[in-house]
């Protein structure tokens, strides 16, 4: 299976995890050093993920992707289009994914309008 292969897989289980939410899964595919938006916010978009009274989200689209393999990095671009009870969102979105010893970390990202 190719890089992008395998990063396509975990981006679709990554939409699993936005809708559920799956906060143990950001937890295992945020690296410890994440940057994200310039600063280390892994904690906070676990502790964003989890359950609450009610859906964060009521639908997650992803769409637009573009992949870039430099080997053991791969680079991602989307749109995002989340609905949930209180409004709804377009955002675009860039990931580097990186295999690790221990399996694919998300080791830099941004968001923005779209």
């Amino acid at each position: 299976m190719s890089a992008i292969d395998e990063v396509k897989h975990l981006e679709a289980a990554l939409l699993k995890a936005e809708v559920a939410p799956d906060p143990g899964w950001y937890a295992i595919h945020l690296d410890d050093a994440v940057v994200l938006d310039g600063q280390q916010l892994k904690a906070r978009v676990v502790a964003a993920h989890q359950p609450g009274p009610e859906p964060k989200f009521t639908s997650v689209e992803m769409r637009d992707y573009v992949y870039v393999d430099h080997g053991d990095v791969v680079v991602l671009t989307c749109v995002g289009v989340y609905k949930g009870p209180k409004g709804g969102a377009t955002l675009k979105f860039m990931r580097v994914w990186q295999r690790k010893a221990e399996g694919w970390r998300i080791v830099a990202g941004s968001t923005g309008g779209a």
